[in-house]
């Protein structure tokens, strides 16, 4: 039998605070109590914003122009629309379940804004923002972006409800994101009383966010909306069994990259001098350009 991982930390909500003017979030890791980056890679960083019923409004809501380097940047949309323009000509609009996996390698200037006529419209914005790590063999990759449609994921059946498979794959069950190292990204969609098992390499860092509803972990343990868990690596097993109909929970696993991080802002590297350089080649241009708001 499968040894059930221990749940080694549950967070509440951190106070939110501004992400430019679009995005009001939760930030669960590195810093305010969570898990540092080693603890969680390939993860780095975890903002959450929460649910929200947003006014309409005429002026644009987001983050404008700034550069990244050596890491992905993962945009979940639970409710809402979400644009993104990028330095290596990449664009699109993301909407109710859809994922955005942009891929910063060697440099890349991007900005991520409400959708025009959602900002006019207003109502319901949900999301989440991974930021991935790139091993050191790919941190100097091409720029690229996958606009991921929530049709085109992987779907496991549970009882009622289904896992629905972003990256990695789950019993057999393949998500459409390509990846650099090995990530499980998934979306439990689970009615009243669904269960979800699944083992994973003891090793592999593993936890999870309570996106709506309320469920129970690893047996005894309750997880309520807009709470984080972070599983222990004394196990293999992972269990979740819902308590209310319409509960989705982002299930974040992988495998760890055992190499230095030194990070700076917008930049994710393995040294200081690495640091110093992006800073050279994003103020000499090397990251191309592209207009702000």
């Amino acid at each position: 039998m499968t040894q059930l991982r221990s749940l080694e930390r549950l967070l509440p909500p951190p106070n939110p605070h501004w992400v430019g003017n679009g995005f009001h979030v939760h930030h669960f890791f590195p810093g305010n109590g969570g898990p540092s980056q080693e603890r969680m890679s390939p993860f780095l960083l975890l903002d959450y914003n929460s649910f929200a019923d947003l006014p309409p409004s005429d002026l644009p809501r987001g983050v404008d122009v700034h550069p990244h380097r050596g890491f992905e940047t993962v945009t979940i949309a639970y409710r809402g629309r979400i644009a993104h323009h990028d330095s290596a000509g990449n664009s699109g609009v993301i909407g109710e379940g859809d994922v955005q996996w942009m891929t910063a390698g060697s440099g890349v200037l991007h900005k991520e804004y409400h959708e025009l006529d959602f900002t006019r419209r207003g109502g319901p914005f949900h999301m989440v923002q991974l930021w991935i790590n790139l091993p050191a063999a790919h941190k100097m990759h091409a720029p690229r972006y996958q606009e991921i449609r929530s049709e085109n994921m992987g779907r496991l059946p549970l009882n009622r409800g289904f896992a629905e498979v972003i990256a990695g794959s789950c019993a057999g069950i393949i998500g459409p994101a390509s990846t650099f190292s090995p990530v499980h990204l998934l979306n439990l969609r689970m009615d009243a009383d669904d269960r979800f098992e699944w083992a994973l390499p003891s090793n592999y860092h593993v936890a999870l966010l309570a996106i709506s509803g309320k469920s129970v972990l690893q047996g005894d343990r309750e997880l309520s909306q807009d709470h984080f868990a972070l599983l222990g690596k004394d196990g293999e097993g992972i269990l979740v069994e819902s308590r209310m109909p319409n509960t989705t929970i982002l299930l974040m696993a992988g495998e760890p990259i055992d190499e230095p991080i030194a990070s700076y802002g917008p930049f994710v590297m393995n040294t200081q001098s690495e640091i110093l350089q992006a800073f050279e080649d994003f103020h000499s241009g090397k990251f191309g350009t592209l207009q702000g708001e």
